[in-house]
């Protein structure tokens, strides 16, 4: 696969600051029972890379003692890792707030048939990839009966009270099919209720939407057919400084698999390690007794794809 990560290093996208952390995003492997053409971590059924349960509790041990108030799972899908129950039961015993990054596929999968109600037992926010509710740009992304399956465990998760009691949320996730940003988040959400209540008595809380990155397997995509420069200028046309005050990585952290420590998903994806430390190479256990606000963040090319249009981040529009 062509790899976009030398294109992206050298970039004259503005210096930001870490703000106060909040939210400690964690990537349990890269295995994964999809392989999707927009996935920025090349997951798949093939992929062996899984946290260990030792480093999950080292994550658990972050958590605690940085007061983290979110937790963000995903992969992968990030279900499929061992030691994904574990993590969720504990956390939700600190109260944090859990988040499931789930592929709708795997809550159909032999041998997570229970999967949805532990999550509702454990009242983890489900933020669910549906990225369009029309069935041929779906499985253009995804593959085919991807669309039927992922209406099939939605269906599941509303019968469990996603969705409909306050405390189990639903959100769902569009990408853009091709070079296309995002439509504006809030009018594309009311079409997204509509059609699939109106088609399937589907309903959830919030849609998210968030721009396709230039990375990993969309960005060999790109290069592979000479479109790279072409989307890359269409972020930096549509960039907006105004984004600059709410890009996730000012309040989020991401680890990788082995607990190694980057400022968001797409640095990892990239192997651009966080600039707040000494450490050329920062894990998170090294990071237990250090103040990361105000520090500078790791910036490339493929920023432009978070602050473009409306922005872009893991809980959709920056500015809508």
């Amino acid at each position: 696969m062509l790899d976009t990560r030398p294109l992206l290093l050298e970039t004259d996208f503005p210096l930001i600051r870490r703000g106060r952390l909040e939210t400690l995003q964690v990537n349990l492997g890269y295995l994964c029972n999809l392989s999707c053409t927009h996935c920025h971590v090349n997951a798949g059924p093939k992929r062996k890379e899984l946290m260990s349960r030792e480093m999950v509790d080292v994550v658990l041990e972050y958590v605690r003692k940085k007061s983290i108030r979110i937790l963000d799972l995903t992969g992968g899908a990030p279900e499929m890792n061992p030691h994904f129950r574990y993590l969720v039961t504990e956390a939700r015993k600190m109260d944090v707030e859990v988040i499931d990054r789930c592929n709708l596929m795997i809550l159909l999968e032999p041998g997570y048939g229970d999967l949805a109600q532990f999550l509702a037992d454990q009242q983890v926010v489900v933020t669910a990839s549906l990225p369009c509710y029309l069935e041929e740009n779906v499985e253009k992304q995804r593959g085919k009966g991807i669309y039927d399956g992922s209406i099939e465990a939605l269906k599941l998760l509303n019968n469990l009270g996603y969705g409909i009691k306050d405390e189990l949320q639903l959100n769902l996730v569009y990408n853009p099919v091709d070079l296309n940003l995002p439509p504006e988040q809030s009018g594309l959400e009311a079409d997204y209720k509509r059609i699939l209540k109106e088609q399937f008595g589907i309903v959830f809380n919030q849609l998210f939407t968030i721009t396709n990155m230039p990375i990993s397997r969309f960005g060999g995509m790109l290069l592979s057919k000479g479109l790279y420069n072409k989307y890359m200028g269409i972020l930096k046309d549509n960039y907006s400084e105004a984004n600059l005050d709410t890009v996730m990585c000012r309040s989020l952290l991401s680890v990788d698999y082995q607990g190694y420590v980057y400022d968001c998903d797409f640095n990892q994806m990239l192997k651009m390690p966080l600039l707040a430390s000494s450490r050329p190479r920062p894990h998170l256990k090294d990071l237990l007794d250090d103040d990361l606000d105000n520090k500078m963040i790791a910036v490339g090319e493929h920023c432009y794809g978070c602050t473009a249009g409306q922005g872009s981040s893991c809980g959709g529009a920056l500015n809508d």
